[in-house]
């Protein structure tokens, strides 16, 4: 084989990974916000709970106050009976009482209504804090995930773009170059296998006797169609000196992405 290929599929196993480490350090922010979300949900919601419940106790005790004054006026109402001196003025004077009375009684049903539905909010009100509680547990517990995990990623994106220039100085200058410019232009893998004949990279038949260079492995040698660089995927000796799982890894990719 070629002694740049090695390096070079090296090379294209740490960008892979590199690009997999900055999509997700893109993506993460993202997945903290959308994980809050359901704590935002709920703690609104314990917040309009309480909210109501706070407006129904005020209004209750505006009715309370009403009340109040209610009895003020009846117990006013019943003091000047004794000063009245027709039946005819006692008379008014008695239903006047009543009327009294039935508002008290009209200002008493408000108020126990409203104790029902403070009730009923307040319990509402109870169940929207557990939610809350619990919505904001689990969130805690995810951005600490997240947050672990871009600490990890940092840690080994620093460590593979450093593995990453070590192995660029064993390449050719005019041979990294190259690869750089396919790995641009085709945004995913620019070194592939030559498999049963055809370039693993655009899927199309070479030439036999492109595929029998390829084999010899003199030079470094590219695709007619797609102009990726290739390499015999029969060397198996040689690859296994890659990283483990890095080629098999890649060359997925080549069948996803092509």
């Amino acid at each position: 084989m070629n002694p740049q290929l090695l390096p070079l599929i090296e090379l294209q196993t740490l960008d892979l990974r590199l690009m997999e480490i900055k999509d997700q350090q893109r993506k993460t922010p993202d997945l903290i916000q959308s994980a809050e979300t359901p704590l935002k949900d709920a703690q609104q919601a314990f917040n309009q709970a309480t909210g109501s419940v706070e407006v129904l106790v005020k209004e209750r005790r505006d009715k309370e106050r009403d009340l109040e004054a209610q009895e003020d006026h009846i117990s006013k109402l019943k003091g000047r009976l004794t000063e009245l001196k027709t039946n005819k003025e006692y008379q008014a004077h008695l239903f006047e009482i009543e009327m009294a009375n039935k508002k008290k009684g009209e200002i008493e049903d408000q108020i126990l209504l409203l104790m029902e539905r403070i009730e009923k909010h307040q319990q509402e009100a109870k169940q929207a804090q557990t939610k809350s509680a619990e919505a904001e547990r689990v969130f805690k517990q995810e951005k600490s995930r997240l947050e672990q995990l871009l600490a990890d990623l940092s840690g080994e994106l620093a460590q593979l773009e450093q593995k990453h220039r070590e192995i660029a100085v064993k390449v050719d200058k005019a041979s990294l170059e190259r690869y750089r410019k396919l790995k641009a232009m085709r945004k995913d893998l620019a070194v592939v296998p030559v498999r049963n004949g055809n370039c693993s990279g655009c899927r199309l038949q070479l030439p036999p006797q492109l595929v029998a260079e390829v084999k010899r492995s003199d030079q470094l040698l590219t695709c007619s169609y797609c102009h990726r660089i290739l390499y015999w995927e029969g060397d198996h000796a040689d690859l296994a000196k890659v990283s483990p799982g890095s080629l098999d890894n890649a060359e997925s990719d080549v069948q996803e992405t092509v």
